[in-house]
């Protein structure tokens, strides 16, 4: 375990939603632009790339948008790049982060790298019960009133070392983790069936 660590992400095919055994299949275009000091960089998300996402397993298929709103917003979380995203794919984004950061290390990790605000303050736990993943909204408001109770300490800069303690003081995460871990491939195909079925909110 380790913070700021970016994790390759499974892939569980054999639990894959049949995202596009529907007959004629829609046809959709993400087009967004990144700038940097050199140049400007079109970057086009078909139909065919979200396929092939999907037939890779359901992380991948999350990830198209995920990483389409990350490029977006230039991985900072502003006032202004927050409000280049919807609600609903905040959401989204929310959920590969927590994603992430629980398989990786867990809700230390998440709340030491300053992912609390975003994950706690904001409705995620309401909209996963919303999008059908209830036993997940249970959990984030379980976890929620850890983070609530200890936020402070939670959230106070640390040593590695006192990093890893926090693991031994924190214990009461330990059930919500392995709950999580337990049914990630689950609550991950529960989230990728919901943004299928409602894919022109999470476009941009």
């Amino acid at each position: 375990m380790g913070r700021n660590v970016k994790q390759s992400l499974q892939i569980n095919a054999y639990l894959r939603c049949r995202l596009w055994g529907r007959g004629s299949y829609r046809v959709h275009l993400i087009i967004y632009m990144t700038m940097d000091s050199m140049n400007q960089t079109e970057h086009i998300l078909t139909d065919e790339r979200l396929r092939q996402a999907a037939e890779e397993g359901m992380d991948s298929f999350i990830s198209c948008f995920t990483d389409a709103y990350q490029q977006r917003m230039g991985g900072e979380f502003t006032g202004e790049t927050m409000a280049l995203l919807n609600g609903e794919q905040h959401s989204l984004l929310a959920y590969r982060i927590l994603h992430d950061e629980l398989m990786e290390g867990g809700f230390c990790q998440l709340i030491q790298n300053g992912y609390g605000p975003y994950i706690f303050h904001n409705p995620l736990a309401k909209v996963m019960k919303l999008w059908g993943v209830t036993e997940l909204g249970k959990l984030l408001y379980e976890a929620r009133n850890i983070y609530e109770a200890h936020r402070e300490d939670l959230e106070r800069e640390r040593t590695d070392e006192e990093f890893m303690a926090m693991y031994e003081q924190y214990e009461a995460f330990d059930d919500l983790e392995e709950r999580f871990l337990d049914h990630e491939e689950e609550f991950t195909a529960q989230v990728a069936c919901y943004v299928d079925d409602h894919i022109d909110r999470f476009l941009i």
